[in-house]
């Protein structure tokens, strides 16, 4: 797909967001907004072996196969954003996604690997995705290194220590079929992370422990297809490092009243404030999908 494409899907999955967190009546709008851009352009472009099955034209999820791509969501708690994508793919029902949160439900408010098989991890306390992203693609590497793996994590997790530890190892092991990716939009649930625990230079102290950092705009579908694209060279040409994508974006992306907003971390919209967020997302799939900053 083309970058104007994936765009008009990020943005019709960015209503589908507002849709289902409101049905929950709990959920994490802020983070899930920004990462939709990023997990479109995986699922829809870059990762490959994870498209369902086609029986008369109607997707049809079967056996996933060995040698595919994975993708660790190490912040759970964006998992709407996951939901819709598998939705929009044909993974899950798009009726299924009203029951976000509900008892009994599959989606539950965090990746749940049992209960859904797509899912490579379950995720939440966060942390510990990049460490589990590491583990498989270690073993990828001996079994099928034609095989990625992409960990999407959020900054306020990256204050943790089990990060940096799997920072430095990685490149020990020299998983140049990882790549991280960082949806750094300087929010988290106690304020801004630049206030609550300050990670700059975070460019620099990636390339410190040895990983080819790329620097993008987050929400700029074009540079995040180069960048993925820029990743997947280097490891079919051999190179040894892991690719960390450094994007730079907006919490609450896409709604205006949401957008660089803490207080839309873990608050979930009225019915008054969910239309209104629709009304907008609408407003600017009309005017040709492209949502501005």
């Amino acid at each position: 797909m083309q970058a104007q494409q994936l765009t008009e899907i990020a943005n019709e999955l960015r209503i589908w967001i507002i849709e289902m967190l409101t049905e929950a009546k709990s959920g994490h709008p802020g983070g899930s907004l920004s990462a939709i851009d990023l997990v479109t352009a995986l699922f829809f472009h870059e990762m490959k072996g994870i498209t369902p099955e086609q029986k008369s034209g109607v997707p049809t999820p079967g056996p996933l196969p060995p040698h595919r791509d994975r993708f660790v969501l190490s912040k759970g708690h964006a998992v709407p954003a996951l939901y819709a994508v598998l939705a929009k793919q044909g993974w899950i029902a798009v009726e299924e996604l009203k029951t976000l949160r509900k008892t009994g439900s599959r989606l539950q408010g965090h990746p749940d690997r049992v209960r859904m098989p797509i899912v490579e991890a379950s995720t939440g306390s966060l942390g510990q995705g990049l460490s589990v992203a590491q583990g498989i693609a270690l073993g990828l590497k001996t079994e099928h290194p034609e095989a990625r793996v992409f960990c999407l994590l959020g900054d306020g997790e990256t204050q943790e220590g089990q990060i940096w530890e799997a920072a430095m190892s990685a490149p020990k092991f020299e998983l140049s079929n990882l790549c991280a990716i960082l949806d750094s939009n300087n929010g988290q649930i106690d304020g801004p992370v630049s206030q609550v625990m300050p990670l700059e230079p975070i460019a620099d102290k990636w390339r410190a422990f040895g990983w080819h950092v790329i620097e993008i705009e987050g929400h700029n579908m074009t540079q995040i297809i180069q960048a993925l694209k820029l990743s997947r060279d280097l490891h079919q040409q051999g190179g040894k490092k892991p690719v960390f994508i450094l994007a730079k974006t907006i919490k609450g992306k896409g709604v205006s009243f949401m957008e660089n907003n803490i207080a839309w971390h873990g608050v979930v919209p009225t019915l008054a404030e969910a239309e209104k967020a629709i009304q907008e997302l609408k407003s600017e799939l009309k005017k040709g999908g492209k949502i501005h900053g």
